[in-house]
């Protein structure tokens, strides 16, 4: 599990997607959300604009991110 500490909450998704190396580009993180790849805490998330906050988790493919 990879830990990627907040300096501001919240977060975006895409944003996280970003700073986490799991894409280059919105669009890529728009891609993989329409194909239904990412979760937030166990559910499948489709916007891009959702809003995180510390101690929630996010995986994708088999990488799991904790908000700290």
């Amino acid at each position: 599990m990879r830990v990627i500490h907040l300096e501001r909450e919240p977060i975006t998704l895409g944003q996280l997607l970003k700073l986490a190396g799991v894409v280059g580009t919105g669009g890529g993180a728009k891609q993989l959300l329409a194909q239904g790849q990412v979760r937030v805490d166990g559910q499948v998330e489709e916007r891009r604009g959702r809003k995180l906050f510390k101690g929630q988790e996010v995986e994708v493919g088999g990488l799991r991110i904790r908000l700290a």
